[in-house]
C-alpha cells in the first residue's frame, strides 16, 4: 500500500504582531502526513508563537493555517483537540492534584461521544463510554510506562515522569498531529535517549505525524525527516537534516548559541 505523503498541515503566510513587535512574518511551510518535522531557531524566533496560533491561543493578522485542507482561522479553541491536533507545552500544563489516570482521561474525554443530557441522566450509554475511556487511559499509561503511578497525584512525581503524563494526555485524545513544545527540556542524557526512541515509535507504530519544537540539536538531527528554521519571526531555511546542517544562514543564526547545528 502506498504511503500518503500529502500535506496534513499547511502554514500559509502567517504573520503575528504584538503591538509594534513582529513575532511571525509571513511564515509558510507544509508538514506531510507521517513525517517528523522539527521547527527550530534561537530563542524568540517565533516557534512557540506559531504553536499558539495553531492551538488558537493567539490570533494571526495575516495568512492561514490549514489542517487536512480546512482553515483553522475560525475554529474555536475548545474544538482544536477534537479535530486531531494534540499538544504538549514548554511549561507543563497538567492538573497537578489529579491522579495520573485522571490526567490521561482528560485527554480521552475529547473523543467522548456522550452528550450533556445523557451524562446528566447517567444513561447506560454513559457508563459504557466511561469504561471505554478508562480502557483507553489504561492502554496509554501502559504504553508510556505510567501504570505504576496511575493513582498518584501527577504533581508529586519526578519531572521526567510528569512530562510523560502530559504526553499521555495528548495521546489519549487520539491526535493525527502531535505538537511537542520542547519535550527534552530538563531531561538528562538517558531520558533524552528514551524520549527520542519514544517519539520515533509514536510515529512509526501509532501512525501519528509529529511537529517538534526543540533546542537539542542532536535529537532534532537524528529524529527529523524535515526541518524548518525560524529566526526573528521569519523562515530562513527548510529541508532535510543534512541540508540544514550545512546552510550558512542557519549556522549564522546559531553562531554563539549554546547548541550548535
Amino acid at each position: 500500500m502506498a504511503i500518503d505523503r500529502s500535506a496534513l498541515l499547511q502554514i500559509q503566510g502567517v504573520s503575528v504582531r504584538f503591538g509594534g513587535i513582529v513575532a511571525l512574518d509571513g511564515v509558510s511551510f507544509d508538514v506531510s502526513r507521517g513525517d517528523i518535522c522539527a521547527l527550530i531557531g534561537p530563542n524568540g524566533a517565533g516557534k512557540t508563537t506559531l504553536f499558539n496560533c495553531m492551538s488558537r491561543l493567539y490570533p494571526y493578522q495575516a495568512g492561514d493555517i490549514l489542517f487536512e485542507g480546512a482553515s483553522l482561522t475560525h475554529v474555536p479553541q475548545h474544538r482544536i483537540a477534537a479535530l486531531g491536533l494534540g499538544r504538549t507545552f514548554q511549561n507543563l500544563a497538567m492538573f497537578r492534584t489529579l491522579t495520573v489516570r485522571d490526567n490521561v482521561m482528560v485527554g480521552a474525554h475529547v473523543r467522548s461521544s456522550a452528550g450533556f443530557t445523557a451524562s446528566a441522566l447517567r444513561l447506560p450509554s454513559v457508563a459504557a463510554e466511561e469504561r471505554r475511556l478508562r480502557e483507553k487511559a489504561a492502554e496509554i499509561m501502559d504504553y508510556l510506562k505510567l501504570t505504576a503511578h496511575a493513582d498518584r497525584p501527577a504533581g508529586d512525581l519526578p519531572f521526567a515522569i510528569q512530562k510523560r503524563v502530559e504526553l499521555g494526555r495528548a495521546l489519549a485524545a487520539e491526535p493525527k498531529l502531535l505538537m511537542l513544545d520542547e519535550p527534552a527540556a530538563g531531561l538528562n542524557h538517558e531520558e533524552l535517549h528514551e524520549l527520542t526512541a519514544l517519539v520515533r515509535h509514536i510515529r512509526n507504530q501509532r501512525g501519528i505525524t509529529v511537529l517538534l519544537v526543540e533546542h537539542h540539536m542532536s535529537m532534532v538531527m537524528g529524529l527529523s525527516d524535515h526541518i524548518v528554521v525560524l529566526n526573528f519571526g521569519r523562515k530562513i531555511a527548510e529541508g532535510a537534516p543534512a541540508v540544514i546542517q550545512s546552510n550558512p544562514d542557519v549556522i549564522a543564526a546559531y553562531l554563539g548559541a549554546e547548541q550548535h547545528v
